[in-house]
């Protein structure tokens, strides 16, 4: 290693060193020549309001009894992924290596560009658009965050509201933006 380069903590498949992997079939390859440009802020809880369980993670790895919960029949069959889950006490998880697209973003646009997930990296937060997120979980994205910048060419980090206005409201107005980049905040 050269002096006074750090390592990386990404892979060269985009998988994170300090996330616990839970793969997810939901993800295919990104378009060729693509560059992950973009870091989108999610929330979720399932059921909605709900932070304890592992509904989620089956959520994302397809293995979600759909009986399980009456909210969970206005979802069945959905196929979605993130790349990466903080839970409410900071715990990462990762389902997706950044180098394939998880489907996270949906019908989405970022300055006059469509199709979020082709060029983003998607990172939900254990929570909803009405709960405060944890201190843990800011640490948590701080940290990731840096990661990603120091491994991909970011240019923004936004929220799924940003780049699908109209249809989605998370992280929501309890996300505090400034607690991203600065832990005093």
């Amino acid at each position: 290693m050269l002096a006074g380069m750090m390592p990386t903590l990404i892979d060269d498949a985009g998988w994170y060193v300090h996330a616990h992997r839970i793969p997810s079939p939901n993800c295919d390859d990104r378009p060729p020549d693509t560059h992950i440009e973009l870091v989108v802020i999610h929330n979720i809880s399932l059921p909605p309001g709900v932070f304890t369980g592992n509904a989620v993670i089956e959520l994302f790895t397809n293995q979600l009894d759909w009986d399980a919960h009456p909210y969970y029949q206005g979802i069945r069959g959905l196929q979605v992924s993130a790349h990466f889950l903080i839970r409410r006490d900071g715990a990462l998880i990762q389902f997706v290596p950044c180098g394939l697209r998880a489907w996270h973003a949906g019908a989405s646009s970022w300055r006059e560009r469509a199709r979020c997930n082709d060029f983003s990296v998607g990172i939900e937060l254990e929570g909803s658009d009405d709960t405060p997120f944890t201190d843990a979980q800011y640490a948590c994205l701080r940290t990731l965050t840096a990661a990603l910048r120091q491994r991909y060419p970011i240019q923004d980090i936004t929220g799924h509201s940003d780049i699908a206005p109209g249809r989605k409201t998370d992280p929501g107005p309890l996300f505090d933006w400034s607690r991203l980049h600065d832990p005093a905040a």
